[in-house]
């Protein structure tokens, strides 16, 4: 069943279901004179934004343009299988997305290295993009789809092929996972909780710093989340990654100075960063049933590989 949320004229959110669970990651659709949809999620996710696109009323052969703002599994995972399906799509990426998209080999054995025995059931199969259907964008690229203009820009920080869209229309940016992952899960609460997202192995906390401070230029009246949906508070979101990554580096070196190898020290900053995020949470009131424990180890996870990546990087 597809579920589907409608933001504002002509742009709508997806749930692809990643991982098997709503609210996960986010797929979203445009429809102007030109039709395009951001990310496909991986390929388990693919027939959950078929259906969402039958369900609004959009044929396969109608999408003109997939975007991604980058080319980790949970956003891009099923764009080979995507662009399969639709025949007149053109696939728009970071310049650097490119070769990884013609040739998804190095994307898979990364994905293997960190998911293992659960590769397969959550990302297979990752299928080849034709270079010739693809379009890489540059820094202030645009994207005329009739009223809506879409204007790309490099931002690092979670990964160094990411981009981020500023959409003329709805005055809001597709962050993808710079400004970390916000937990709907919390809305019916009376706080929020956004957490940087510091995957391995491009993490660098300045460019995501710098990438912040565009968004702060940029002034958007929302932001548009990979994990998960549509915020309307785009400054407490910059303040809560300001907040977390700090915290975040400084449990890590922790974690780096009671553990000598990669996988155990990413065990240990895991086990660390759930007890400082879970204590902050419960400390809001919160039980230890509510549904948010259970989804933000998913990300506590390949944060902390991340992190201690970042820090054995530094120590050269």
């Amino acid at each position: 069943m597809e579920k589907i949320e409608q933001i504002s004229e002509g742009l709508f959110c997806i749930d692809t279901y990643d991982l098997g669970r709503p609210n996960r990651t986010s797929s979203y659709l445009l429809k102007d004179k030109k039709i395009a949809l951001i990310e496909t999620s991986a390929s388990p996710s693919v027939p959950y934004i078929m259906q969402g696109l039958q369900a609004l009323g959009v044929a396969p052969e109608d999408v003109d343009y997939l975007i991604l703002t980058h080319i980790h599994l949970d956003h891009a995972g099923g764009a080979g299988l995507f662009m399969e399906k639709c025949k007149n799509a053109e696939l728009i990426v970071h310049p650097k997305g490119v070769r990884h998209l013609v040739d998804p080999s190095r994307l898979i054995a990364s994905a293997q290295s960190v998911y293992g025995d659960q590769f397969d059931t959550l990302f297979d199969p990752i299928l080849p993009v034709e270079e010739a259907r693809m379009r890489s964008v540059e820094d202030g690229d645009q994207l005329v789809l009739g009223e809506t203009t879409l204007t790309f820009y490099h931002t690092k920080g979670h990964a160094n092929h990411h981009i981020s869209i500023h959409d003329s229309k709805s005055k809001g940016i597709f962050v993808g996972d710079t400004t970390g992952v916000y937990y709907p899960e919390l809305l019916e609460e009376d706080f929020d909780l956004i957490l940087p997202s510091t995957s391995p192995n491009q993490f660098d906390p300045d460019a995501m710093e710098q990438s912040i401070q565009l968004y702060e230029k940029l002034a958007p009246s929302q932001l548009y989340f990979g994990h998960y949906g549509v915020y309307y508070e785009p400054n407490m979101a910059y303040e809560q990654v300001r907040y977390w990554l700090p915290i975040f580096l400084e449990e890590g070196k922790k974690a780096m100075a009671a553990k000598e190898e990669f996988y155990a020290r990413s065990r240990d900053l895991e086990k660390r960063l759930n007890a400082v995020v879970n204590d902050y949470v419960l400390q809001h009131g919160l039980m230890l049933n509510h549904p948010v424990f259970k989804v933000i180890p998913l990300d506590t996870a390949v944060s902390a590989m991340g992190i201690i990546d970042y820090l054995v990087k530094l120590e050269g």
